[in-house]
């Protein structure tokens, strides 16, 4: 299920909690409705929101931290493609076939990391990325400038290809159905709370169905951010397309 049916569920749950709310009321008797019962359910009530929205507010914490992380290693990948493309050329005529494979890798790896809208197909590195590595340690250096530069070349593609694994395993998302679940429950139990005490018109229900559409909204951005590569907030590829484009120069 995508991120945006997910939220939308969520808010129907949470919402629908409301409306029971507003309908248990009218089945109560008035003894139920008396100041000590509602100081009861507004204690209750009050540890279970603090629960929600402590862990509400860690989650959304969590998932920009994460989303930011990911962005910076889609940059430091950038950066470091090409500064091993320029330290290719300076090696000389004999790094021309390595620069080219560098740069089929390149877009191997955008491709993979953004598909298309009608490919999907999974983010792990492939065979063929590899070739990179094999055809730096095939180099035969003549110069100790050209040793110093394969040297420094193959630490390089061996930190791209940390990078590129670790991008591909961060792919599926970190949010548990259960998790997310529980969390539901809690909102969905503390708007019932809400409507349960207040007498229903069209202001109180409009009140509740924008608070239930925020929380919704909050559990979207962090289902979003989760999966930085899928759905509507994605992470940039700018970075290793301007790259790409350099490389070979």
């Amino acid at each position: 299920m995508s991120s945006l049916a997910t939220s939308w569920v969520v808010f129907g749950v949470i919402f629908g909690g409301a409306l029971l709310g507003l309908a248990l009321r009218r089945l109560l008797p008035d003894h139920h409705l008396e100041s000590e019962t509602k100081d009861v359910v507004k204690l209750g009530m009050g540890l279970v929101g603090a629960m929600a929205a402590l862990v509400l507010g860690l989650l959304t914490a969590s998932a920009k931290s994460s989303f930011d992380a990911q962005r910076n290693e889609v940059a430091q990948l950038a950066a470091n493609v090409a500064l091993l493309d320029r330290g290719l050329a300076h090696y000389g005529p004999d790094a021309a076939p390595v620069r080219e494979e560098l740069r089929t890798t390149v877009a191997g790896m955008i491709d993979q990391l953004w598909p298309g809208p009608h490919d999907r197909s999974a983010a792990e590195p492939t065979v063929g990325s590899e070739q990179l590595y094999d055809r730096l340690q095939s180099l035969s250096p003549k110069t100790d400038g050209q040793r110093t530069i394969q040297a420094t070349a193959i630490k390089i593609a061996t930190d791209v290809g940390q990078t590129r694994k670790l991008l591909a395993a961060q792919k599926s998302s970190s949010m548990q159905p259960p998790f997310l679940v529980v969390m539901t429950f809690w909102f969905a139990a503390l708007f019932a709370s809400f409507s349960l005490f207040a007498r229903p018109n069209a202001t109180a229900v409009m009140a509740l169905a924008v608070a239930a559409l925020s929380i919704a909204g909050a559990i979207f951005l962090i289902l979003e951010m989760d999966q930085p590569f899928d759905g509507m907030i994605r992470l940039s590829s700018d970075p290793l397309r301007r790259a790409l484009e350099q490389l070979g120069r």
